[in-house]
């Protein structure tokens, strides 16, 4: 007798031992401004730890001394810091971070391949990270598996019963899977995260994303039932993309076969850099963590309709605002650096430190 296929992906609002943060360093695309953006990281960092782990990836024990004292004076939970030394090409722990299942209580920490978002950018050292951090037995002795395909955690979303929602431009087509098409990337999306549910999205795309559309800048879970969805007003560049969106979204159903309650997030506004580009602000880039939301804000009026809504979403959680003005200085926001594991992923202190 065959027993039932019990791998799945959790969702991110199940229970967590922590979250991981790839910090910065002068060697980055932060390197200008690394000043203005570490105290995002600490204060984002600081929130983390006072309900969970902290693991904090530092290129070197120098980096390390300094990201300590930065969550020190930012008043973090000293005994949820946990660090690991790896050096990296980028911060952004969503798309390198592994990315954990669960088959009953055992976790299996799977390392799929990172190509810098279809080469866009030099990804050697980020896509070396999380095999780096297994052997420093930052996660304890759960086993990791190494995928070759290729697959950013910020290009998928889950209910956690199984149910996969993507854009297909992120996930289909040569810049990542080359020669593979849609069956093949569901094929190994079952086997590899126990997927089997699809819902592909063929429209949203925010201005200023370079990573062909990833699902947490546009559309997220907050229950199994329920989509918080992007939106951009009549007249602005994203609005036509983003209503296709809306309406892909009002045709999906739940597993039950019911529509999904569709929670439509406000448009923060256009945020431009100095030299006058759009850049990807996006409230959907929010993180679940334990009894709290850390939703992303930009220093405009539609923060506070932003966190009602977020809210309404997640009544029994507290919503934690972060100003992330600066951090969309580099086309991501704060879902993008962070990953969280798991209750049955005890993080630890790096013990072997692994030169690159």
């Amino acid at each position: 007798m065959v027993s039932e296929r019990r791998v799945r992906l959790p969702a991110e609002w199940e229970s967590q031992s922590g979250v991981m943060i790839t910090w910065p360093h002068e060697d980055t695309d932060w390197a200008d401004s690394l000043e203005m953006v570490y105290p995002t990281f600490a204060e984002i960092g600081t929130a983390i730890a006072e309900r969970e782990t902290l693991l904090s990836v530092c290129r070197s024990q120098q980096h390390l001394a300094t990201i300590r004292g930065l969550l020190n004076d930012s008043g973090a939970q000293t005994a949820n810091l946990k660090f690991c030394v790896a050096d990296s090409n980028d911060s952004w722990a969503r798309d390198h971070g592994p990315l954990t299942t669960l088959d009953g209580d055992a976790a299996l920490l799977n390392d799929f391949a990172f190509n810098g978002w279809g080469g866009r950018f030099e990804a050697t050292l980020d896509s070396a990270i999380s095999r780096r951090l297994q052997a420093g037995h930052a996660f304890g002795d759960n086993p990791m598996k190494t995928h070759d395909l290729v697959l950013e955690g910020g290009a998928i979303e889950t209910d956690g019963f199984r149910t996969l929602l993507a854009t297909r431009s992120s996930l289909v087509g040569e810049h990542r899977n080359p020669g593979q098409d849609q069956q093949a990337i569901e094929y190994a999306l079952e086997n590899g995260l126990g997927f089997e549910r699809f819902l592909w999205l063929d429209h949203g795309c925010i201005t200023g994303d370079d990573t062909d559309g990833h699902i947490d800048t546009l559309a997220r879970f907050a229950d199994p039932q329920t989509v918080l969805y992007a939106t951009a007003p009549p007249g602005d560049s994203d609005h036509a993309g983003l209503a296709a969106m809306a309406g892909q979204l009002h045709s999906f159903r739940t597993a039950d076969g019911r529509p999904y309650r569709l929670m439509p997030l406000p448009f923060p506004g256009i945020h431009l850099d100095r030299n006058g580009r759009r850049l990807p602000a996006s409230y959907a880039n929010f993180l679940i963590i334990n009894d709290a939301v850390l939703l992303p804000t930009y220093g405009v009026p539609q923060d506070d309709e932003a966190e009602a809504t977020i809210q309404e979403a997640f009544p029994d959680r507290e919503i934690v605002t972060i100003d992330c003005q600066q951090v969309i200085q580099q086309n991501g926001s704060l879902h993008c650096l962070t990953m969280q594991f798991p209750d049955q992923v005890a993080l630890h202190d790096g013990q072997r430190f692994i030169a690159a």
